[in-house]
């Protein structure tokens, strides 16, 4: 991209008061730095990206609050989380992460593996066990 390419378009960034670094090429063909107020095909693909999380996070705590799953992988997804990331938080299998979305599973567990997973969610136990707090 030519260095009067680079996007200007106002979008996320500019309401976050950012700018984004992009290389391009200047009119002597090397390879330059120029910040971008923001492009809007980036900006639509990232809000559409956040409202399919979104809408995985309302999935997700329905199905807690109905009882069929325990509050992790809901929290899991608020975290921007995937099972590979929780399981090296928590430094355990990813089977064994999978058993505690059973909510009789996880209802059992211990004080320490739930704190584990309160630290990890940055979160209180009590949070951890009541999606509703």
């Amino acid at each position: 991209m030519d260095l009067k390419d680079v996007p200007q378009d106002v979008g996320g960034l500019a309401n976050a008061n950012m700018k984004e670094l992009c290389y391009a090429v200047d009119k002597d063909g090397k390879y330059t730095t120029k910040l971008s107020e923001g492009w809007d095909v980036k900006t639509l693909a990232l809000n559409k990206s956040l409202e399919l999380i979104e809408e995985r996070v309302n999935a997700f705590k329905k199905q807690c609050l109905d009882g069929e799953i325990s509050p992790i992988p809901y929290y899991m997804e608020l975290n921007r989380m995937d099972l590979t990331v929780l399981a090296d938080y928590m430094n355990k299998w990813k089977w064994t992460l999978k058993r505690h979305f059973k909510p009789a599973v996880f209802n059992k567990l211990p004080e320490k593996t739930l704190q584990k997973y309160a630290d990890t969610f940055n979160i209180s136990i009590a949070q951890l066990k009541d999606i509703t707090l």
